[in-house]
């Protein structure tokens, strides 16, 4: 009997089959959260620290922490605190430390005592200029305030002569006039109808008591003496007085005074001493690093023939907005094989200039040349979609070749040389190519020695080396 037919098979699945119970599929719950399930349960990195470990586990433990840890302000202290503050200002600040329980700090907040504990008590007597905003001492500016005229200002120097602020110098109308110095019948007339005789006589006398009264304190009633101003008087009242009809208010900002010349410990340390080998020629300093980088002195690198190739401006765009800086290129040579390039960025475009000068005569390389005035066979080099080709020429041909190119040509020492640029001619591209082209030239010395063969220049041979 075939158990494939329909009937036997349904015989056997209802009599022969064993029934087994199938267990229900398990169901998998899972929060409503964007992010992924974590395989184990998140544990802190450290230890709770608990308070028996801290010494903590008792009241009588706690009042004792606190105690040691928030003490109650001493009377030397209260009294310190007393010449800084006013008496409002005091009990201000007793309410407030009454205030807090030094209890609840101890229970509810630890103070650490570990080396990278953080400053969570901040001192407010010390003023970080960081952190804190200035105290403005003076008033705000009258807004009416407006220059003063000449008169306005000679009766404000008047005024601050005759004030303490002058420290107190020669207070005005306490000197003799010239008026005192002539009879009474002449002290209501003007100066210019006196007689010749008794004005020559009064400016005499004048003269004499004013170089008597020189260098002379005067007295006051109270037998204190009072000294002519002194010069940071005099420049106090420069820099600070205003010069506005706003009552000689002073400003809440105030030049800061300049340090003198040789400040102790720092002389030398921040200005570029001079070299004596500069001969004068680098008193600032600018080249002193690339002295030292190149081995060349400073006349040496004032020789050398630079010439700005490329400027072109370029913009970077920032969340702020574009920033517009511009690009130099810059070769330098000395005309005898040495060639660099140079190329720098900077806002300014003389500082991009002279950054790009600095780069071009560090990274000056060797030039090879044949006969000192051409290149050695043809060459090509590519940068970006920018081909050049340079081809050596005879003696006397010339450099016939693009503007950029006849300058780098010139600063290396080459005189006989033709260019061509089959594609595009941007000029970037094409003067970092033809910078690697006159770097990458094969040498046909070391070829020949590479192959065993000695190489000989038969221009030479026959014609005595007049080759060029």
């Amino acid at each position: 009997m075939s158990v494939t037919r329909p009937a036997t098979r349904s015989l056997l699945s209802g009599r022969l089959a064993v029934v087994v119970p199938i267990p229900p599929a398990p169901t998998c719950h899972r929060s409503f959260h964007s992010s992924a399930p974590l395989a184990v349960r998140s544990r802190p990195r450290f230890r709770n620290i608990l308070a028996k470990d801290m010494g903590l586990d008792t009241p009588k433990k706690v009042e004792s922490f606190a105690q040691k840890k928030f003490p109650k302000y001493s009377p030397a202290e209260l009294a310190q605190l007393r010449t800084l503050y006013s008496p409002e200002q005091i009990a201000a600040l007793q309410a407030g430390e009454a205030a807090i329980d030094p209890k609840d700090l101890t229970i509810q907040g630890r103070l650490r005592v570990d080396p990278y504990v953080l400053p969570y008590i901040d001192d407010f007597s010390d003023i970080q200029p960081i952190i804190d905003k200035r105290p403005r001492k003076n008033a705000p500016p009258d807004p009416n305030a407006r220059f003063m005229n000449l008169d306005e200002f000679t009766l404000d120097l008047i005024q601050w002569a005759d004030s303490d602020a002058a420290r107190k110098g020669d207070v005005t109308g306490q000197l003799k006039k010239l008026t005192d110095f002539v009879a009474d019948e002449y002290k209501n007339v003007a100066e210019g109808k006196w007689p010749g005789k008794v004005r020559d006589q009064a400016r005499e006398a004048f003269m004499a008591y004013l170089q008597a009264q020189s260098g002379k304190p005067e007295k006051l009633g109270d037998g204190a003496s009072v000294g002519g101003p002194t010069d940071a008087d005099i420049l106090e009242y420069i820099l600070e007085r205003s010069s506005m009809t706003d009552n000689g208010l002073k400003s809440n900002s105030s030049m800061a005074p300049a340090l003198p010349n040789k400040v102790p410990g720092v002389a030398g340390l921040y200005k570029n001493a001079i070299d004596p080998e500069d001969e004068g020629l680098d008193d600032s300093g600018i080249y002193r690093e690339l002295k030292k980088s190149t081995g060349m002195t400073v006349k040496q690198i004032l020789g050398l023939t630079v010439k700005v190739l490329h400027v072109r401006s370029v913009v970077n765009q920032t969340r702020l907005g574009k920033i517009r800086s511009a690009s130099v290129q810059v070769i330098a040579g000395n005309k005898d094989g040495w060639l660099g390039l140079g190329q720098s960025k900077a806002i300014e475009l003389p500082i991009a200039r002279q950054k790009a000068t600095m780069m071009a005569i560090r990274n000056m390389k060797p030039i090879p040349r044949y006969e000192k005035r051409t290149v050695f066979g043809n060459l090509e080099a590519k940068v970006g979609g920018t081909i050049v080709r340079l081809n050596a020429r005879p003696p006397g041909f010339g450099l016939r070749v693009s503007h950029r190119i006849f300058e780098m040509c010139r600063a290396a020492g080459i005189h006989d040389l033709s260019a061509t640029m089959p594609r595009s001619r941007n000029p970037m591209n094409s003067i970092k190519a033809t910078y690697e082209a006159l770097l990458n030239q094969p040498n046909p010395d070391e070829i020949a020695r590479g192959r065993g063969k000695k190489l000989v220049d038969v221009r030479k041979v026959y014609y005595g080396g007049a080759t060029e």
